[in-house]
């Protein structure tokens, strides 16, 4: 029988449920401008990327959460050129983006640039040299104002892969009406955004609300989800589009634009998986329910409870 951990991590997943993380090893911790950030081996789920308590990213399956947040709408836009990350530190997000040959522009922006240094040093695995790649523009800013600065018109898609819209919290102006109507404007005439969009394990309502918010935008909106073990929780994603939707693809399309745009190296994301993750939501949401409110800057502003 094996030990038990000596050194574990709290996390609260709500105001009233919490898990708790065994740890083997404690690789780094340390504290950058913004965030305390420690890098851990879990007894559990592997290599772990931990920010302020919470853990964002694990070995054993953020290629499942990564790969569900990128390729179903990269498959769902006709032509993806220019691609714009908001988030996603660790460089995951942007390798998924790069599996696409056609792509000839990614931006990735992200606030906090010495937790990138941090990571492409410490877990150089998630990235898999995706920061290496001749058509990434990393920007190191806050999100929004970088998006309000750029041209209309100016990107096929967007992937929002920051954190969660805590009240107060850094990032909890990235998904506000406010913020939805400016990334309006910078998508082409079929462009797409998709968001991380929280737990509808543990915040239905904040996941129901971001998908109202979007629909005050956008002509067209859907929802997904997954199971991510190391979140102990089904992860919600919302798109907001000016054309088609992912939720309009049949599997049998999603094999045939993976194989036509040359998609190589998926680990999880297939033609049955993304049937799957739009049935799975679609009963849960029928099922649970929850009240929503339309997120705004002055909402915000006033310390609303998610």
């Amino acid at each position: 029988m094996s030990s038990r951990p000596s050194t574990y991590i709290m996390e609260w997943l709500s105001k009233s449920l919490a898990v708790l993380y065994g740890l083997e090893e404690i690789l780094y911790s340390g504290r950058t401008r913004y965030q305390k950030v420690d890098i851990v081996r879990t007894k559990d789920y592997g290599l772990a990327l931990v920010l302020d308590g919470l853990l964002q990213s694990a070995e054993i399956d953020e290629f499942i959460y990564h790969e569900s947040l990128v390729h179903p709408v990269m498959l769902t836009h006709p032509n993806p050129r220019e691609v714009l990350v908001i988030g996603g530190g660790e460089g995951a997000t942007i390798r998924e983006v790069e599996r696409y040959g056609g792509v000839e522009s990614i931006t990735m922006v992200d606030l906090d640039g010495e937790l990138i240094d941090i990571v492409r040093e410490k877990l150089p695995s998630w990235s898999q040299g995706a920061f290496e790649d001749r058509r990434l523009k990393l920007v190191i800013s806050e999100g929004r104002s970088f998006l309000e600065s750029q041209p209309d018109e100016s990107y096929d898609v967007i992937i929002m892969d920051a954190t969660d819209p805590v009240e107060w919290g850094p990032a909890a102006k990235l998904y506000t009406k406010e913020f939805y109507s400016t990334a309006y404007r910078k998508l082409k005439r079929d462009g797409l955004l998709v968001t991380q969009a929280s737990s509808l394990s543990h915040s239905l309502r904040t996941y129901l609300s971001i998908i109202r918010t979007l629909g005050e935008v956008f002509p067209k909106t859907c929802g997904y989800s997954v199971y991510v073990k190391s979140f102990a929780s089904i992860w919600g994603f919302a798109v907001g589009s000016k054309a088609g939707l992912p939720s309009e693809l049949s599997g049998g399309e999603v094999e045939e634009r993976i194989r036509d745009r040359g998609v190589r190296g998926l680990k999880f994301y297939s033609g049955r998986i993304h049937e799957a993750l739009f049935s799975l939501t679609e009963a849960l949401t029928r099922n649970w329910g929850a009240e929503t409110l339309i997120l705004t800057d002055e909402k915000i502003e006033s310390g609303i409870q998610l």
